[in-house]
């Protein structure tokens, strides 16, 4: 049986676990916790142009490159998807990237906003679930914020001022969780995690192979 089980892991194709939320949420602190628990769980290292902040490392947290290079990105058709923020910044997610875990069964989460969320959707409907993260309060949106010691004031108050932009569309993702508490939060999305892999679209590939077999044996049988 423990054969079998490990088959149908090998030959499952990965899913995309697309989470967004407001700035201030906590977003990065469950992504996080998220790749600590599940070593089947890849991160998928989006392209920005923004300059890196103190603790960010290119490769890791992002890839940081220059408005040329990004453009060629664009011309190659090289993104899954590609956005310019509100904060004059621009992103996207590199196919190449997503698709070299995806082939090996792998899952990949993404640190996303609700329009990239919306032509991953379109591009790939099968592959994609979406997970959207409500704050307890607008208050403590204000307060992670300020607390992170990132941003500037100046940087701070247009978040905030976007705040609601951002949360009407919480009602186009398949999850919405409230993140009131981390560690309630981070079971919450592992078990639509868990849930979302044994769909049987999922499966299909290894499943199709499995029941045929069952229906040799069967027939051996008779």
């Amino acid at each position: 049986m423990e054969d079998i089980i490990n088959y149908l892991r090998k030959v499952r194709k990965g899913a995309m676990f697309l989470i967004d939320a407001p700035s201030g949420t906590g977003k990065g602190t469950v992504i996080k916790e998220l790749l600590k628990r599940d070593d089947k769980l890849k991160f998928s290292v989006s392209v920005t142009t923004r300059p890196p902040r103190h603790n960010e490392v290119d490769g890791v947290d992002y890839y940081f490159v220059s408005d040329e290079q990004y453009n060629k990105y664009i011309e190659e058709d090289a993104f899954y998807e590609f956005v310019d923020s509100q904060y004059g910044n621009r992103y996207g997610t590199l196919r190449s990237e997503v698709d070299s875990f995806l082939n090996v069964g792998e899952d990949v989460v993404f640190d996303i906003d609700w329009e990239g969320a919306r032509q991953m959707r379109q591009r790939a409907p099968k592959d994609v679930v979406t997970i959207y993260l409500l704050p307890p309060s607008i208050k403590e949106v204000r307060e992670r914020l300020e607390n992170r010691g990132t941003d500037s004031t100046e940087v701070i108050e247009k978040r905030m001022n976007l705040v609601v932009d951002k949360i009407v569309h919480w009602d186009e993702f398949d999850y919405v969780v409230v993140n009131a508490e981390l560690e309630d939060t981070v079971e919450k999305i592992r078990r639509i995690i868990s849930g979302e892999r044994m769909k049987r679209v999922r499966q299909q590939d290894g499943l199709q192979k499995f029941v045929n077999e069952l229906i040799e044996e069967a027939k051996d049988k008779k």
